[in-house]
C-alpha cells in the first residue's frame, strides 16, 4: 500500500445496482465476519430525505450543495451497523418513501455530497473492519481494498424484488443516473469479482464471497465493538 494512503482497518466493498441485494448481502457478511456494516446508501437516502423536507429542489445540484454544507451530520454506530443523525434527527424510518426512492440518485450525484459523505464513510474505516456497501466502494472510496465484490441481478429480476418490497424504484431510471454521473458512477471496478445473484439466495451469495476471501487467506478475529458510539471523520 501506499505511503499517501491512510491506514485504514480491513474494508470489503460490495457494490451493485438497486435491487440487486448487495445491502442484505453486506449486512449478513458482516455479522459473520464480525465486521462493521456499513449502509452508504443508507447515508445518501438520509440526506435526500433532509433535501425535501427543507424543500430544496433535488434537481438543483447548488442548492443541494449549499444545504449540505449548512447541515450537521453526525455517524455513529448502533449494534455494529452505520447510523446517520441529520440535525440531531435520525431519519430511519422515512429511507424507503415514494419520494426518496425517486430522488436519491438525483441527490447523490451532487458532488459536494459525495465529497463530505464519503469522508464519513471512510472513518469508520479508520477504526473498524468493515463490510461496506454501495455503488462506487471499490472503486472511488476503498480504491485500494483487496477486497472487492459487485452483485448484480437481471433487470426483471431487480424490478421484481422491488415490487415485492412494496417500492416503485424505476430501476431503468436508476441505472441510467447512478451509470452515466461525471462523479462516481456505478462501474465495476477492474479487480472486483463479480456475482449474478438472480438465481441465488442471499445465504449462496454469502458463501460465494465467503469462498472467495478463504482463497485469498483472509483471516478474521474475534472482537468486541461497542454497541453505540460517534464516529468522527477524517
Amino acid at each position: 500500500m501506499s505511503p499517501s494512503v491512510p491506514a485504514y482497518k480491513r474494508v470489503i466493498a460490495i457494490d451493485g445496482p438497486a435491487a440487486s441485494g448487495k445491502s442484505s448481502v453486506a449486512r449478513k457478511l458482516a455479522q459473520k465476519l464480525e465486521f462493521v456494516y456499513v449502509n452508504s446508501g443508507a447515508m445518501y437516502r438520509a440526506l435526500t430525505w433532509h433535501v425535501l423536507q427543507c424543500g430544496v429542489d433535488p434537481h438543483d445540484q447548488a442548492a443541494v450543495a449549499a444545504l449540505v454544507e449548512a447541515t450537521r451530520f453526525e455517524t455513529d454506530l448502533l449494534d455494529q451497523e452505520s447510523r446517520i443523525l441529520i440535525e440531531g434527527t435520525d431519519p430511519s424510518i422515512h429511507l424507503r418513501e415514494v419520494r426518496v426512492n425517486e430522488s436519491v440518485s438525483l441527490v447523490s450525484r451532487v458532488p459536494r455530497v459525495r465529497a463530505v459523505l464519503v469522508g464519513r464513510m471512510r472513518a469508520y474505516a479508520m477504526q473498524d473492519d468493515v463490510v461496506m456497501e454501495g455503488r462506487d466502494i471499490g472503486s472511488v472510496v476503498f480504491p485500494h481494498t483487496s477486497y472487492k465484490f459487485y452483485i448484480d441481478a437481471s433487470h426483471a429480476i431487480r424490478s421484481q424484488r422491488r415490487a415485492a418490497q412494496g417500492q416503485t424504484d424505476q430501476i431503468a431510471l436508476r441505472d441510467e443516473v447512478d451509470s452515466s454521473r461525471s462523479d462516481s458512477p456505478l462501474t465495476v471496478a477492474a479487480d472486483a469479482h463479480v456475482v449474478d445473484s438472480s438465481i441465488l439466495s442471499i445465504d449462496e451469495v454469502v458463501s460465494e464471497i465467503l469462498r472467495c476471501l478463504r482463497a485469498r487467506n483472509f483471516s478474521v478475529e474475534a472482537k468486541q465493538v461497542g454497541s453505540c458510539r460517534s464516529v468522527s471523520s477524517q
